[in-house]
């Protein structure tokens, strides 16, 4: 089941600009700076009431968020939520017909495993996220 929303993740072309916006302008806490080679992204992330924004720059042309970005531009990327078991998730999703990006998880930031599902069974790109042990 899904517990809650983790975090909103908003694609940049500029991670420090787009930090001192949130930071500085916005107020937000910065939490950390990582790279996720895994995704071919660099994330910045803050908190607002125990939900994170993700801010995530492309480090490869060939990542997805360049891509993106490319297509639609800076803006809004998917909406992350956090699951107690995220592969019996997957296989149920899976068996209601929702369109899987990622049939197994894989590593996220932070040491998560994540999963995505595809915006034509779930309306926006939405991630899956797993805390516990991998």
């Amino acid at each position: 089941m899904f517990k809650k929303i983790d975090h909103i993740g908003v694609a940049v072309k500029d991670l420090d600009e787009a930090v001192r916006l949130y930071r500085d302008v916005f107020g937000l806490k910065l939490l950390e700076i990582e790279e996720v080679e895994s995704q071919k992204v660099k994330v910045a992330k803050f908190d607002i009431g125990g939900v994170h924004i993700e801010l995530l720059q492309p480090t490869a042309d060939d990542s997805p968020i360049k891509k993106f970005i490319d297509k639609k531009g800076e803006g809004l990327h998917h909406i992350a939520y956090e699951v107690d078991d995220i592969e019996e998730q997957l296989s149920q999703l899976k068996q209601k017909g929702v369109k899987l990006i990622n049939e197994r998880p894989t590593e996220g930031s932070s040491n998560t495993l994540i999963a995505f599902l595809h915006p034509k069974s779930s309306i926006i790109l939405t991630e899956l996220v797993f805390k516990g042990e991998k």
